[in-house]
């Protein structure tokens, strides 16, 4: 009898109907023999709906109560689907974080799972339960309860199939797979029916929505194959596993785009050794990632231009880092929230001349200008003006033989 993990998102549980749908996907996979633990999101828009409401009370809530307050949008899921499921006349049992329990790292809105315990959970499978685990939480050694992120669901599912050594682990959201692009943007956008780790990985990382970046990496590290899928839909997903199980018949297997992205150019910078290190040291400290970076040099050789990119979200604190930055001189500081990060993925462009000078060339026949470039041995991003992003999509899509 195979152990699986099903995630459903908070689009598949959003509303009463809906979560009836998702008991009746639970029943039929019980029903087959499996023994299945379901993870689920909050219903769609309630974590928001929670932190508005701590924003009316403040705009520095208390993290620790954050966490307490964000988690019950997970176990009203958990109820209503345990109590959904027992209407089938399916024994099904909802499970909270403290109660198995999934133990995490303890930093409270972005934690860890380190462990869970087996035991319980276990014991009521080979009874012939189901086991409804809330996603997205778990709880520190001192007994706080602890948010793992946006998206954290994800996690707590590969988390789950990799310490209960489940066979499978199914993402069930509102999409039947991994497209090529957003296919809201380009309707031309196909399903792709199966997509290596290291693929998955980048397309989440660059803006694909499907699964959070961090849940792909854990499976990828563990080898837990998974599979995207329509909770609406019986068509088949995509599987996502080994690169070495994949055929590539294209350099480029997708192409993903961002608008969360923000450009920050420091000009007239000493040019001098460690000047760079100096420069990003505080930002590294105070947790803000920083992505694309270029260096220009001036023709006196004296003084640098460094620009670099960092999350819309934190450009002001970025800017009042550098400010006071008492370790570097700089003449000025421009910022440039108007741009797009765009990227092309693919395994395949590894063996695969030419794949930069195609997409260089697509955009300069669109007449697109590219402010920054960003490369890895399988993906290759560049940041535009935000107003070109839609003409970029489409340019890429078709050079690459996408559509």
């Amino acid at each position: 009898m195979i152990k699986k993990v099903l995630k459903f998102g908070g689009t598949s549980v959003g509303t009463i109907k809906r979560i009836q749908h998702v008991a009746k996907i639970i029943k039929k996979e019980h029903l087959l023999g499996a023994k299945v633990m379901v993870v689920v999101s909050a219903m769609a828009g309630k974590t928001n709906e929670l932190i508005s409401f701590s924003n009316e009370i403040s705009n520095e809530f208390n993290k620790r109560e954050l966490d307490v307050l964000l988690s019950s949008g997970e176990q009203v899921t958990c109820a209503l689907l345990s109590g959904a499921l027992n209407s089938l006349d399916v024994k099904a049992q909802s499970w909270m974080n403290w109660q198995i329990p999934i133990l995490t790292d303890g930093e409270h809105s972005n934690s860890r799972i380190i462990n869970m315990h087996v035991e319980k959970i276990n014991k009521y499978l080979d009874q012939g339960g189901v086991a409804i685990i809330p996603g997205f939480q778990g709880i520190s050694k001192n007994g706080d309860i602890t948010t793992i992120g946006r998206g954290g669901s994800d996690a707590t599912a590969v988390a789950v199939a990799k310490i209960f050594n489940a066979e499978a682990c199914e993402i069930y959201t509102d999409v039947d797979g991994v497209y090529s692009t957003d296919p809201n943007k380009i309707p031309v956008a196909k399903k792709i029916d199966k997509i290596s780790f290291d693929e998955m990985l980048e397309l989440s990382s660059l803006g694909a929505k499907v699964m959070q970046p961090s849940a792909v990496q854990t499976a990828m590290i563990y080898d837990i194959p998974l599979e995207v899928k329509s909770t609406f839909t019986e068509r088949k997903g995509t599987k996502i596993f080994n690169q070495e199980n994949i055929d590539y018949s294209k350099s480029v297997t997708g192409v993903a785009y961002s608008k969360d992205d923000a450009k920050i150019s420091v000009l007239g910078v000493e040019d001098k050794p460690g000047v760079a290190a100096n420069m990003f040291e505080p930002l590294s400290k105070a947790q803000i990632n920083v992505d694309m970076v270029i260096q220009n040099i001036s023709s006196d050789q004296k003084t640098t231009d460094i620009t670099f990119t960092v999350k819309r979200n934190d450009i002001l604190k970025t800017k009042k880092i550098l400010k006071d930055n008492t370790k570097i001189d700089y003449k000025d500081i421009i910022e440039n929230e108007k741009v797009a990060k765009i990227s092309i993925v693919g395994a395949g462009m590894v063996s695969t001349p030419g794949v930069t000078y195609r997409m260089f060339r697509a955009l300069s026949d669109e007449n697109i200008n590219i402010l920054a470039i960003s490369t890895s041995e399988i993906k290759l991003s560049v940041i535009i003006d935000e107003e070109n992003t839609l003409k970029a999509i489409k340019k890429l899509h078709t050079i690459f033989d996408l559509d």
